[in-house]
């Protein structure tokens, strides 16, 4: 049994759940046991051709106006995972009053280091282009990822190379969100990761951290306690990449949080597990900080 499903099954042991929902993967219990009460779900829209290209819209069901976006990456170690999996973050955002993008991407071994991460910008350009559809304001525009998929937007933000390829620029992105992101971690040590980045020939353009300039956006960078990670060492990670981004000037907000774990950190955004860490209280007040004003809809 993996460390993320144990883990996580421990927990959920202590909330009052059905036998036949602890013998689901953790993931399908926690959405299990979440409200989908605030949200308008609009699911399998493609920003590409390819069947990994899709992604689920998660609207705030009382919102006036349009409302700041959260394009979401996944974790999983660029090898698995699938957006029905994090149904509960889509939730979490749209409670808040946000339009949450949930986005698939391909995976290893169908591809590799970088094109993760045409899929990552790809979806990005794909949500800035229709979210008016969907409630969401283009102009209030963040993306956000735990694990390799905090990797995946840290990339999208930090090198401008990435929008440039769809016409946008690092401007067009109010901020970005790293929930125990590896964003500096050369050599790579695990095993199961090192076919995906081509180590030893792993370029040095590969690290978020080597992308840092005075025109980055906002981060918020969110992590466990030191010692409470097992696998992405939060000093190195998020505290260098924090020290980087202030090296530059730029805004960077860094957050160490009790009673999490790697895995853990992104499931206390799930409404029965938010007691664990107050990650979803951090991450609103993150993006009401630098939402601003509204765009407002012309009339046609």
């Amino acid at each position: 049994m993996s460390i993320a499903r144990s883990t996580i099954l421990t927990l959920l042991a202590f909330i009052p759940v059905t036998a036949g929902l602890l013998a689901c993967s953790p993931l399908s219990a926690i959405n299990a046991l979440s409200s989908g009460s605030a949200s308008t779900v609009t699911p399998d829209l493609s920003y590409g051709p390819l069947s990994r290209q899709k992604l689920d819209v998660y609207a705030p069901k009382h919102h006036a106006g349009l409302a700041p976006v959260v394009v979401f990456f996944y974790g999983g170690n660029w090898n698995s995972g699938g957006r029905a999996d994090y149904a509960f973050v889509g939730h979490a955002l749209a409670s808040r009053g946000y339009v949450a993008v949930i986005a698939d991407y391909r995976l290893y071994p169908q591809v590799h280091y970088p094109e993760i991460l045409q899929d990552a910008a790809r979806a990005v350009a794909w949500t800035s282009l229709e979210v008016r559809r969907y409630g969401g304001d283009p102009a209030r525009l963040f993306v956000m990822g735990h694990s390799a998929g905090a990797y995946n937007a840290a990339m999208v933000a930090l090198d401008a190379s990435w929008l440039a390829r769809h016409g946008m620029r690092q401007q067009d992105l109010r901020g970005w969100i790293g929930l125990a992101g590896p964003y500096d971690f050369l050599p790579i040590e695990n095993p199961d990761t090192k076919p995906v980045f081509f180590f030893p020939d792993t370029p040095a353009s590969s690290q978020p951290v080597n992308h840092v300039t005075a025109t980055a956006p906002p981060a918020l960078l969110i992590a466990p306690r030191r010692g409470h990670d097992k696998l992405v060492d939060p000093r190195r990670n998020t505290g260098g990449l924090a020290a980087a981004l202030r090296a530059q000037g730029r805004p960077v907000t860094e957050q160490y949080l009790d009673g999490v774990s790697h895995a853990t950190l992104v499931a206390s955004l799930a409404g029965p597990l938010r007691r664990l860490a107050p990650t979803l209280d951090h991450i609103s007040a993150f993006i009401d900080a630098n939402s601003g004003p509204e765009t407002k809809t012309p009339v046609r």
